[in-house]
């Protein structure tokens, strides 16, 4: 069974349609991204299946039980870091097992020293760089009990090298832990990187366009994006993308 399933989904705002008859699903310990043009519905895809928004057609269900408009059944990772400044990084990683009542210190230690955060554990968030603060995000993200990650484009503010470095280390912890992720991104080359398979959004009202099963074998090396399969995977999809720009 999919630990996600969206089925036909719908959703307008006012008289433009933004998302139309989409259907996808993730399974247990895939990661799978979305691509798709600017503004074709990715971040409101996000807030349908968080719950923020009820779609006008169409079911979310996740663990087999229907989420359609519920809160609360997703872990989600925005852009920003989104870190509690009056609270230290400890307090912020355990916010969301905290608000479900599974607060484990023990484990959020261990998962801060893995994410090269030891010591900084009574710091708060101005003291840290971009990318600790979003190591610190996607910690919080894991510490919560929900099956199912959302990562909405969390390293597009960091420069190339960072977002490479947190490219790797997010692949590495979640190789590790092994929980299903649903990942926005416009970068090609970051999705064929991270993924299992790699679904397209039409420009809107978006539908799902293409799905590509990535072949890569795990683990994955910075090198893999030097080598021609990997080369010519990102020219494919680049040519999928361009047909809605």
């Amino acid at each position: 069974m999919a630990k996600l399933s969206i089925e036909q989904l719908s959703k307008s705002f006012g008289s433009e349609s933004i998302i139309k008859d989409l259907s996808l699903h993730v399974d247990e310990a895939e990661f799978v991204s979305i691509l798709g043009p600017s503004g074709s519905g990715k971040s409101t895809l996000f807030h349908l299946i968080g719950g923020l928004y009820p779609p006008e057609k169409g079911d979310i269900y996740l663990d087999g039980q229907r989420i359609t408009g519920k809160r609360g059944a997703i872990s989600y990772m925005p852009q920003s870091p989104s870190l509690l400044p009056w609270r230290t990084i400890l307090d912020n990683v355990l916010l969301g097992a905290e608000i479900a009542g599974k607060r484990d210190t023990e484990t959020a230690r261990v998962m801060m020293d893995k994410a090269g955060l030891g010591g900084y554990e009574s710091a708060y968030p101005s003291q840290l760089s971009g990318g600790m603060k979003q190591r610190a995000s996607f910690i919080r993200s894991l510490l919560s009990p929900q099956s199912l990650i959302c990562l909405d484009e969390p390293f597009s503010a960091l420069d190339e090298f960072t977002r490479l470095e947190m490219q790797k280390w997010l692949m590495s912890i979640w190789e590790h832990y092994k929980r299903s992720i649903l990942f926005v991104t416009h970068n090609i080359e970051e999705a064929l990187f991270l993924s299992d398979r790699i679904i397209v959004l039409s420009n809107k009202p978006a539908y799902v366009q293409r799905e590509f099963k990535i072949p890569f074998k795990r683990p994955r090396e910075e090198s893999l994006m030097l080598t021609h399969e990997f080369l010519e995977w990102k020219k494919t999809i680049y040519n999928e993308l361009r047909e809605f720009s």
